[in-house]
């Protein structure tokens, strides 16, 4: 009785019956999600279903010490008999009968390509760095015997997380923190759930709700939606703005890559986001294939941590192309706020939808200390020189140096 996971589980918490290809558990912190994925996969593997799985966290520390090593994972759920090996060396997991999971995670989406799977356990999908990107890959995986997923995830405004809650083939549950009380440090909820409740963040990690944006984010969707262009009037000038990466390791952040333009009309207009994990060359050369198709008349780039690097590796791969470093300092939100003041008047377009960008947008939070994300940093190099650091004579073309704000330092 101790082992079996019906007999203690709420009904919330046991996969639900019928014939169904993804369980979407959204619930928030405390609910019990990782317990239940667990025991979904271990009776699965129990009942011959799953033979080859893939196991996916939002990072691979996070795969580790919550889906496998946690106190509700892999290793401490079922009977100690039916337990699997686990084999870090080879990220898997490997059941006496045969079966093998595959460990990965949602900051390497290239990890899952080419893995075939009947099963599949996704654990906190709204806060992988890569999710719509592992997603679309998982899916081409789950091609053996009958396919299943479970998902279990606190939301997190993301496109992903609104696709699935729409999609017919996607059985919700839904629960909040509340539901598992009686297991639950009286601690915990005097101060951590007194704390928040009432707000949106309490809304979101405490009653599972998936929001619009985040508390405090700087950006609207319903504004960027109700300024989106499918067509750019004539362009007075295009930029290419990078936010340079170091590395390009699996845990690495991304390159921020955007090409923007400003129009005859005075608005601008982003037109292409390029942005992604690469190396210091790949990343250039994307840059400036970008700023080529775009016939681009300068790249800016920031170069806090890399200083002469950047200038270097562009003009290494373009030795004439127009290059402008830009030093960030002041904060983030300094930055980023004259930004999405001309956003809110309608003076900046979508050119199409550019969803991982738009993502960004909405779910930063610059009053918690969270580092923006990379595609938002290049998005306001790009609005920042186009529309803070000059006014443009749109009928006779011409730049006029004009003082307006100085969020960076010219170099």
């Amino acid at each position: 009785m101790r082992q079996d996971w019906r007999f203690w589980a709420r009904p919330e918490q046991v996969a639900p019956e019928g014939d169904w290809n993804f369980w979407l558990l959204l619930a928030g912190r405390g609910f019990g999600k990782t317990r239940s994925g667990a025991e979904w996969i271990a009776k699965r593997v129990d009942e011959g279903k799953a033979r080859n799985l893939i196991l996916v966290g939002a990072t691979p520390a996070d795969a580790r010490d919550i889906m496998i090593e946690g106190r509700s994972g892999l290793l401490c759920v079922g009977p100690p008999e039916k337990r699997p090996t686990y084999e870090p060396s080879n990220r898997r997991l490997v059941w006496s009968n045969g079966a093998v999971g595959h460990i990965r995670s949602g900051h390497d989406p290239q990890g899952v390509r080419g893995l075939g799977a009947d099963t599949a356990w996704l654990d906190e999908l709204a806060a992988w760095q890569y999710a719509r990107e592992t997603w679309d890959i998982l899916q081409f995986c789950l091609r053996e015997g009958d396919p299943r997923t479970v998902i279990t995830t606190t939301p997190k405004p993301i496109s992903l997380v609104r696709e699935l809650l729409s999609r017919p083939d996607v059985v919700v549950t839904r629960g909040s923190t509340y539901d598992n009380r009686e297991n639950l440090a009286p601690t915990f909820l005097n101060s951590i759930v007194a704390r928040y409740e009432g707000t949106e963040l309490g809304q979101q990690e405490l009653h599972a709700l998936v929001l619009d944006e985040a508390e405090g984010a700087l950006w609207n969707r319903e504004v960027i939606a109700d300024h989106r262009r499918q067509e750019v009037p004539d362009l007075v000038r295009v930029v290419v703005a990078i936010d340079p990466a170091m590395t390009a390791k699996a845990e690495s952040n991304e390159t921020g890559i955007i090409a923007a333009g400003l129009g005859e009309d005075g608005h601008g207009y982003v037109l292409e986001d390029m942005s992604g994990r690469f190396s210091p060359d790949r990343w250039a050369r994307r840059a400036l294939d970008l700023f080529e198709r775009r016939g681009g008349d300068r790249v800016v780039a920031e170069v806090n941590n890399g200083g002469d690097m950047v200038k270097f590796t562009l003009r290494t791969v373009a030795p004439n192309v127009p290059f402008k470093a830009v030093t960030a300092t002041k904060g983030k939100r300094t930055r980023a706020e004259p930004v999405s003041a001309l956003y809110e008047q309608g003076k900046v377009h979508h050119v199409g939808m550019f969803e991982a960008l738009e993502d960004q947008l909405c779910t930063w939070e610059p009053e918690t200390g969270q580092v923006s994300p990379d595609r938002l940093d290049a998005l306001v190099w790009a609005i920042t020189e186009l529309m803070l650091g000059h006014r443009v004579d749109t009928e006779g073309l011409a730049f006029v140096s004009e003082t307006r704000i100085d969020p960076w330092k010219i170099q």
